[in-house]
């Protein structure tokens, strides 16, 4: 019984920023703070019905099927919507929770625009490692084996993890973050396969953003003493004594 107030006190600091701010946002404005989430819910959703038509799966694939083989520029006219295209072998109603969630606590942490930014650039890193993984071959750690190159690489899944390490780093939520990035390298370990190392490589590009940012924050507040050091991306949260800018 008296681990209890120390697990309160440990979950209020690792979660009470997300969630005053999440809540503030809300309250401030209501169901416009998840425009992209219910859009991207939306949109997924739609595309999980067109694709399952006869009609339907072949001009899915053409706009948003990712493939290594596929050539360079034709695969980045492709991916923005490979983002929203659910694997076929996997319940869609996975996906539609993952873009609901997480989606949703980023857009109103980080704003419509910046989900948009790390969700795609997750979403490219993943992409292109595909492409270099192949190109290196099974010989080396970063190496695919040749038939990669084949596989469909769509889903919101690297977008997601992209986006839940970002969000933890910005609201310095470590230990959730840290579990995020410890399951993505068990997926691997157990499971190793073009969609865990596309997580990986999403982490590593969203983790590389937000060291960046940091040590561009510290530049500007050695420059300027009285400036405080920003956190990775924008806190705005709504009103209240929560907010930040």
């Amino acid at each position: 019984m008296n681990r209890l107030p120390a697990l309160r006190r440990a979950a209020v600091r690792e979660w009470g920023p997300l969630f005053t701010a999440v809540r503030q946002r809300l309250a401030a404005r209501g169901g416009r703070a998840l425009a992209l989430t219910l859009t991207a819910v939306a949109l997924t959703a739609v595309i999980q019905v067109t694709q399952n038509q006869a009609w339907g799966y072949g001009p899915v694939q053409n706009l948003g099927a990712v493939r290594a083989e596929d050539p360079l520029p034709l695969a980045l006219l492709r991916t923005p919507l490979s983002l929203f295209v659910p694997a076929l072998d996997l319940p869609v109603w996975g996906a539609l929770a993952q873009i609901l969630l997480v989606f949703g606590v980023a857009e109103v942490c980080l704003g419509r625009w910046r989900t948009l930014a790390v969700a795609y650039g997750a979403t490219l890193a993943g992409t292109l490692h595909a492409r270099v993984g192949v190109a290196l071959g099974p010989g080396t750690f970063p190496g695919l084996p040749a038939s990669d190159a084949q596989v469909v690489d769509t889903g919101p899944s690297a977008a997601v993890v992209g986006l839940a390490v970002y969000v933890c780093h910005q609201r310095r939520a470590w230990f959730t973050g840290a579990l995020v990035v410890l399951a993505m390298v068990v997926e691997v370990l157990v499971k190793d396969n073009l969609a865990g190392r596309e997580h990986l490589a999403a982490i590593a590009a969203v983790l590389v953003v937000c060291g960046v940012r940091e040590w561009l924050g510290r530049r500007r507040g050695y420059r300027n003493p009285g400036t405080a050091v920003r956190t990775c991306g924008p806190a705005a949260a709504g009103p209240g004594p929560g907010r930040r800018r």
